[in-house]
């Protein structure tokens, strides 16, 4: 994990918190004179990285985990031009459905507990179950679609890394044809 994002991770303000990328000017006369390109995406490993090195520091980030009956809870820790990292607290029977990441590019350990996640493998392989049980890290291209979810007796909590951060993600219903559209969501709705 970055220096920067670990300092940053300690600090965290409230509800989102802000990393300059070393190396890349934020503010003053040489951002204004030089426009900053589009980061490219981190990739799925190097979140893995991320979201790994962040589980085995939970000093950085336990103090922020609060557990929901309504729903799963969570909260942005960190934010970057290429990246964001967010905690998810869940109890037993929450689950995200089936859902993808608007194009991002991600991935996930699970830091406390142990979750499920389902996807569809192909017409040959038809529907997969994992067992994700703490200290399991998955990652992911930008056209993955899944649904996570705590089928455990207790409460989990999961660390998870996007690239780029989402702007979107889209909601699925399984059906016997495999997976149907339903719903969209913004980061309004976060």
């Amino acid at each position: 994990m970055t220096p920067d994002l670990v300092t940053e991770l300690s600090a965290t303000a409230p509800t989102t918190a802000r990393t300059a990328l070393p190396g890349r000017a934020t503010a003053g006369p040489a951002a204004a004179r030089a426009p900053l390109t589009p980061a490219a995406p981190l990739t799925p490993a190097a979140l893995s990285r991320i979201v790994r090195e962040l589980a085995e520091r939970p000093d950085r980030w336990i103090h922020h985990v609060r557990l929901s009956t309504k729903d799963r809870w969570y909260r942005r820790l960190a934010a970057d031009e290429d990246h964001e990292v967010w905690l998810i607290s869940w109890l037993p029977g929450q689950s995200t459905g089936f859902h993808d990441h608007g194009g991002a590019r991600g991935a996930f350990t699970v830091a406390l507990g142990e979750l499920e996640e389902l996807s569809l493998g192909g017409p040959e392989r038809g529907l997969l179950v994992r067992r994700l049980p703490a200290g399991t890290a998955r990652a992911f291209g930008p056209e993955y679609v899944h649904d996570v979810r705590n089928t455990a007796a207790g409460p989990a909590v999961t660390l998870h890394a996007y690239s780029p951060p989402l702007s979107s993600m889209a909601h699925y219903e399984l059906r016997a044809g495999g997976l149907v559209r339903t719903s969209e969501e913004g980061p309004e709705q976060w």
